[in-house]
C-alpha cells in the first residue's frame, strides 16, 4: 500500500506501507540461558505469552507485518503504544528510536545487494525486559540474524550468559555488520566503472553510473540516521540497558560513522566519475575533431594544386612536358608526407 492511503486517518491505524505480501506470518522463538536453549516455530499469538514470564532470554523473530490482525495481537501483548504499533506496519519509516518506560522500540533498515541491486528491508526492534522481538517483512535474500541463531546455540558463547539488552546488542550489531560487505561490493563497483568510463566511456556507462549513485543516495538515506539511533540508544537513561552493555554499542555507533564516512566518500567518487565522463567524452571529442582537422590540412594543398592543374588552359607548359605526371605524383606525395612529419613533430597525430 502506498503512503498516500494513510492520509486522513487517525494516528496508531494499522495500515501496511510496503510492498505487496502474501502468505502468512511466520513466527520462531529462540529461548536459552547459560544452560538450556530451545527453538520452535509459534503457531498463535497467544502462545508468546509465556515465554514473556519466564525467567530466560526469548528473541521472538516476526516474519511478515503485513497482517494488521496478527500485529495488533501482539501489540495489545507487548503492551506496545498504538504509534509504535503503527510504525511496525511501515516498512518505509526512517531509522528510528522511541524509549518508553517498559519497552524500547528500534527502527532500522537492512540492505542485501541481489543482481548489481541494493534492496532495502525494514525492521523494528522491540526490547523488553527477558525478551526482544524483531519484526521483519517477508522475501528476503537471506537472513542477516543466521549468525545470532549460531552464537545462541553455541553454550560458550556471551549470548548465552548475558540478558535480554546484550541480545538486542546483538542484533543491531548484525545489521550493522551486514552493512560492511555490501559497501565493499560497491567500492569494486565503483572501481569498475572507473576503469570503464577512462578506457570506454559510452552513455550506457553514465547511466550505470548515474544508477549506483541513485542507490547510493537512497543507502546513505537509510544509514545516516542511524548515527543517532545508536548514540540515543547509548545515552539513554532506560534501565533496559545495562551499563556493561552501553561499551559494547559504543562500539557499534564507531562502526556506523565508519559505515556513513565510507558512503559520503563513495557518493563523491560517483559525482567525480561523472565529470570524469564529461572530460573523457569532450577529450574523445576533441581527438577526433584534431584528426579532421589534420586530414582536412594534409589535402588542402594537395586539392590546390589538383585545382591548378585541372584548369582548361591552353599556354600552360607544364602539361606538354614528359614527366609531368610522375613529377606532379612526387610533389602531392612529398607534400602530404612533409604535412604528417610536421604533425608528428608537434604531437597532433
Amino acid at each position: 500500500m502506498q503512503q498516500q492511503h494513510k492520509v486522513g486517518l487517525a494516528p496508531g491505524s494499522l495500515v501496511y506501507v510496503g510492498e505487496q505480501s502474501a502468505g502468512p506470518v511466520r513466527m520462531r522463538v529462540v529461548d536459552f540461558d547459560a544452560s538450556q536453549h530451545q527453538e520452535r516455530v509459534i503457531e498463535q499469538v497467544a502462545d508468546c505469552e509465556e515465554y514473556l514470564l519466564r525467567p530466560t532470554t526469548s528473541w521472538i523473530d516476526v516474519e511478515g507485518v503485513h497482517d494488521s490482525k496478527i500485529i495488533g495481537q501482539l501489540g495489545t501483548l507487548l503492551g506496545l503504544h498504538p504509534l509504535t504499533t503503527e510504525d511496525l506496519m511501515n516498512t518505509r519509516q526512517r531509522p528510528k528510536l522511541d524509549v518508553h518506560p517498559d519497552y524500547i522500540f528500534c527502527g532500522l533498515k537492512i540492505i542485501y545487494t541481489q543482481a548489481d541491486k541494493i534492496i532495502f528491508e525494514h525492521v523494528g526492534m522491540i526490547l523488553k525486559q527477558g525478551c526482544v522481538f524483531t519484526f521483519r517483512g517477508r522475501g528476503a535474500p537471506r537472513d542477516v540474524f543466521d549468525p545470532v541463531r549460531h552464537r545462541a546455540r553455541d553454550e560458550r558463547a556471551r549470548l548465552r550468559s548475558r540478558s535480554s539488552d546484550y541480545l538486542f546488542y546483538a542484533l543491531l550489531d548484525a545489521v550493522v555488520d551486514n552493512y560492511f560487505p555490501v559497501l565493499e561490493e560497491a567500492g569494486e563497483r565503483i572501481a569498475e566503472l572507473e576503469t570503464e568510463v577512462l578506457e570506454t566511456p559510452h552513455p550506457q556507462t553514465l547511466q550505470k553510473v548515474l544508477q549506483l549513485k541513485r542507490s547510493m543516495l537512497k543507502l546513505r538515506r537509510a544509514i545516516w540516521p542511524l548515527r543517532e539511533v545508536i548514540h540515543g540508544m547509548e545515552r539513554s537513561e532506560a534501565t533496559l540497558i545495562k551499563d556493561e552493555t552501553g561499551v559494547f554499542l559504543r562500539d557499534v555507533y564507531d562502526h556506523a560513522v565508519q559505515i556513513v564516512d565510507t558512503i559520503e566518500g563513495q557518493r563523491e567518487m560517483l559525482s567525480e566519475m561523472v565529470n570524469l565522463y564529461l572530460s573523457s567524452v569532450s577529450n574523445l571529442m576533441n581527438d577526433g575533431m584534431r584528426m579532421l582537422a589534420v586530414i582536412a590540412t594534409i589535402f588542402m594543398p594537395l586539392t590546390l594544386i589538383a585545382g591548378v592543374y585541372g584548369m582548361n588552359f591552353e599556354h600552360m607548359p607544364e602539361l606538354k612536358w614528359t614527366w609531368s605526371y610522375p613529377v606532379l605524383w612526387l610533389v602531392l606525395i612529398s607534400t602530404a608526407l612533409g604535412l604528417v612529419f610536421y604533425f608528428k613533430r608537434q604531437r597532433w597525430i
